[in-house]
């Protein structure tokens, strides 16, 4: 293995560690801290994370490309993470996690619809297993209560996966005609702003308590600015197939990272869940499952 490959496998198992720690970061302070302002605050900082590494050159950007542009902001940066915020005010971490493997399946599903990508019958096998896995994490398979007593948190995460994917299908539309740290930076910035005006629009208060700082700091330049950094080196170099295999393992680092940290128990359904849902992640990002694979833009 050459030292290329090497870089990249060991930035995507990195990317997938810090994106694991999210859930476990922002769970106690989705408790103190407003929605809106966390979600707002996260992205601020990720744009400058991202600062140094844009490329200043000017792009070419039709005016269909800047309404996609606001789209994906819209979409990716603004209204996903208030859904998975105030899903992970309602889910444990470790439930967080799994359910974040749900993106997948929505990404090639949305590609399916709007790329019109050809999904083969093993692609089919491997939806299938995501969606056992999530019918199995928001359940306990325990089907004799009613539907609404289910966690109403599961649903927001989904929620947050789908527009995500959304924003994943949408961004590679316009991928190609600009640098991907400026795309990302422009996008963080964008939602920011909405975010923070919403938050003056509404008169939420911007009460931070400063020994939350280090954490609201480390959740935005590490769990989402730096997890996308190392998954966007890993994809220069191991390509997106193996990427998205790997960085799928996110969803382990968050069960260990919730049972060390926050002393979440694993569950035995949990634990099988990972396993259908990682099972079905490996066989969906395989050459014959979909005809054309879809890069994954984080943030």
């Amino acid at each position: 293995m050459n030292k290329t490959a090497v870089a990249g496998y060991a930035s995507a198992l990195v990317a997938s560690a810090f994106f694991g720690a999210v859930p476990t970061i922002a769970k106690p302070m989705t408790s103190s801290i407003n929605v809106l302002l966390l979600s707002s605050i996260a992205y601020l900082i990720a744009a400058l994370t991202f600062t140094p590494m844009a490329k200043k050159a000017k792009t070419a950007l039709a005016k269909k490309d800047y309404a996609i542009l606001v789209a994906i902001s819209v979409c990716g940066a603004a209204a996903a993470p208030c859904l998975y915020f105030l899903g992970l005010r309602q889910s444990s971490a470790a439930d967080t996690s799994l359910l974040s493997n749900v993106e997948i399946m929505f990404t090639v599903l949305f590609g399916l619809i709007f790329f019109k990508e050809r999904l083969r019958p093993v692609g089919f096998i491997a939806v299938a297993m995501v969606v056992l896995g999530v019918i199995v994490i928001t359940t306990d398979l325990r089907f004799s209560g009613s539907f609404l007593q289910l966690n109403a948190g599961h649903f927001f995460i989904l929620g947050a996966m789908a527009l995500w994917a959304l924003d994943n299908n949408l961004s590679r539309i316009i991928s190609t005609k600009m640098d991907t740290a400026r795309l990302v930076q422009l996008k963080s910035v964008i939602g920011g702003l909405i975010l923070l005006g919403a938050v003056f629009l509404l008169g939420i208060p911007l009460d931070v308590n400063m020994s939350q700082v280090p954490y609201v700091i480390l959740l935005s330049a590490i769990g989402f600015g730096g997890s996308l950094y190392f998954f966007l080196q890993s994809l220069k170099r191991i390509g997106t197939i193996r990427t998205i295999v790997i960085f799928s393992t996110s969803s382990v680092f968050g069960l260990v990272f919730a049972s060390a940290f926050l002393h979440e128990p694993i569950s035995l359904y949990q634990t099988a869940a990972i396993a259908v849902m990682l099972t079905g992640v490996y066989l969906v990002n395989r050459k014959e499952s979909v005809k054309e694979k879809i890069e994954s833009s984080r943030i």
